[in-house]
């Protein structure tokens, strides 16, 4: 068995482990978590892992938590959120299949830099989604508008960048996960801030990892 190899294999027990005790501490209520939020935490947490070793069983576990986060994020009414993990679903089908068949002639799917057009296209979307999406969040009484519809874009834009395997995606997930924090706080979800504060790290964990294969390419 190599390092890496080893290495897989001590993270995978590392973050099995911390999944199953806190979904037990739920479950059996020896903390004061919600069992939903746990469930979320344990598969957003083991989907991010794995994005950042690149493999592809990232994409089912995270077809599961955009479930379950969808049942969290309209109970605590941040239905930009909400409706951001429908898109994800939809997203995470198609970079599924990316990932497998993307590349050249139609091969696995490769670490590359995002392109000039994508920037634009990028800063574009940003700028007017986070605009559009604010207005309709003050209309149905969102939580938290303009940081709920700024986060919402910057998710989907780092989305599209993931699927296409763009070592930049971790930049806009890092900047989502910084304001994801205290916005999660503020409605009352403490384990899924824990867990978009361990975003962060995994993101620039990630981040180290894609450029090392990059520049191994």
């Amino acid at each position: 068995m190599t390092a890496d190899a080893r290495r897989f294999r001590l993270e995978a027990i590392g973050v099995s482990a911390l999944s199953v005790v806190l979904l037990l501490c739920a479950w059996r209520k020896w903390l004061p978590l919600d069992l939903t939020e746990a469930f979320g935490f344990a598969t957003g947490a083991t989907c991010v892992w794995l994005v950042t070793r690149g493999n592809i069983w990232n994409w089912p576990i995270g077809l599961v938590n955009n479930i379950v986060f969808a049942i969290l994020f309209w109970r605590a009414r941040l239905y930009a959120d909400f409706g951001l993990q429908g898109v994800y679903f939809a997203l995470g089908v198609w970079g599924w299949w990316h990932w497998l068949h993307g590349g050249a002639n139609h091969s696995k799917l490769t670490v590359s830099r995002t392109r000039r057009a994508e920037w634009i296209g990028i800063a574009l979307f940003l700028t007017l989604g986070t605009w559009g999406l604010r207005e309709v969040l003050i209309a149905v009484n969102g939580a938290a508008p303009l940081w709920d519809a700024l986060t919402t874009t910057l998710c989907l834009a780092a989305q599209y960048l993931l699927c296409r395997k763009r070592l930049e995606n971790w930049w806009l997930w890092i900047t989502a996960d910084i304001i994801y924090v205290p916005l999660y706080i503020s409605r009352g979800l403490p384990l899924t801030a824990i867990l978009y504060a361990g975003f962060i790290g995994l993101c620039i964990v990630g981040l180290a990892r894609w450029r090392k294969e990059l520049a191994a390419a």
